[in-house]
């Protein structure tokens, strides 16, 4: 099989395997970049693998003219950025030691090595410069039907990193047929595994979930980690049930991570995901939407058009009902109002205290008449 994508015949990526060829080190493509060419899924990221250790890929390339970044050389990854595009070059590799967080690895001169070690079969997937495939571990199949299956033993790859738990359902959520099940060795092992990601920092956590959530469809994904027990591990009290419904009112709005994020509830969800300040930021305001009573125009004045549109439909998601275009008109229309007092006009009658207690008065007052009264309705309450 020939992976047919523009990465492949790139003069930049060419450019790279030409001067390792001449200097007698054959390079692949790998990974991610392999297997979405070979699914016609979008391609970020182009990684390269290569028996030639990092001093080596350093010097041929720097000699050919193109810059180098030892951007991980300690673990024998090095950025080569030809015509401007980055490309990440490893050295084949094989572990030595694991404590579930990290690896002691060594280079190796053998694909199979570098295969076996990583997480996924669909992920052990090669090609080389003309874009011909190399499947060392019967990955190809598992992608064609979209399984996702750890390489050899499951117990052992989620030892050599608990973050594989979570790694799984993510690719099961972004790959995964999910008419088809998941892999029974995989949900049993990870099972078996739970207590390995209490030793994971929240900040993996939130960025794996943060992913996981942002798929099309993440709800069989999430279904799967309740049964496991690891959703209830990593966000004690979440409930996956509302999201199914949320994706389906979604529609064609773009997937949101936080929106979904809210609706799965739970406790603590900040600091275990490590949340930014501004996503920190956002569910809340989606979750105290979702608890409220406020109209959908008041919800559009206050947060905009988009957040209250977020939370029509987290609302309506966990009643099982389908929004009313009127309300999403309503929360359009409260999003372009602008509260028509200031404090100059209230002034110097009143000031500090009194000003503020008084201002929130009248636009309550405003919001209430569904923005109708004019300043001087309001000045004449």
């Amino acid at each position: 099989m020939r992976v047919e994508a523009d990465f492949i015949n790139d003069p930049a990526s060419q450019a790279i395997f030409e001067l390792l060829a001449a200097a007698g080190y054959p390079a692949y493509f790998v990974g991610g970049c392999v297997r979405n060419a070979l699914i016609a899924a979008p391609v970020a990221d182009i990684d390269i693998s290569t028996p030639a250790l990092p001093e080596q890929v350093t010097e041929v390339c720097r000699d050919g003219g193109l810059k180098v970044i030892p951007t991980g050389i300690e673990h024998g990854t090095v950025t080569v950025v030809s015509d401007g595009k980055p490309h990440e070059i490893t050295t084949f590799r094989k572990d030595v030691e694991t404590d579930g967080r990290r690896a002691v690895v060594a280079f190796s001169t053998e694909m199979i090595d570098d295969a076996q070690r990583r997480d996924f079969t669909m992920n052990a997937l090669y090609a080389d410069a003309k874009g011909r495939v190399i499947d060392p571990l019967s990955g190809l199949s598992d992608l064609q039907a979209r399984r996702v299956r750890f390489i050899l033993d499951a117990d052992q790859r989620i030892k050599e990193d608990y973050l594989r738990s979570l790694r799984f359902f993510r690719f099961h959520a972004w790959y995964g047929d999910p008419d088809s099940g998941l892999d029974a060795d995989a949900l049993a092992a990870i099972s078996d595994n739970l207590d390995g990601l209490d030793h994971l920092s929240a900040e993996r956590v939130g960025a794996e979930m943060i992913r996981l959530l942002a798929a099309p469809d993440p709800a069989s994904a999430l279904a799967a980690m309740t049964q496991t027990g690891v959703l209830g591990r990593i966000i004690p009290g979440s409930d996956p049930k509302d999201v199914a419904p949320l994706v389906h009112l979604e529609g064609k709005r773009p997937p949101d991570a936080m929106r979904r994020l809210a609706a799965l509830g739970g406790q603590d969800v900040a600091d275990r995901l490590r949340l930014s300040r501004a996503q920190e930021r956002q569910l809340e305001v989606l979750r105290a939407g979702m608890g409220s009573t406020e109209s959908a125009g008041t919800l559009g004045y206050r947060h905009g058009a988009e957040p209250a549109f977020d939370i029509l439909l987290l609302r309506h998601a966990s009643m099982g009902t389908v929004p009313d275009p009127r309300d999403i008109a309503a929360a359009a229309i409260g999003a372009r109002q602008v509260f028509p007092i200031k404090a100059a006009d209230l002034m110097p009658e009143l000031s500090g205290a009194h000003l503020g207690k008084r201002l929130k008065e009248l636009e309550e007052i405003w919001i209430r008449s569904d923005f109708r009264l004019s300043k001087s309705d309001l000045l004449g309450q």
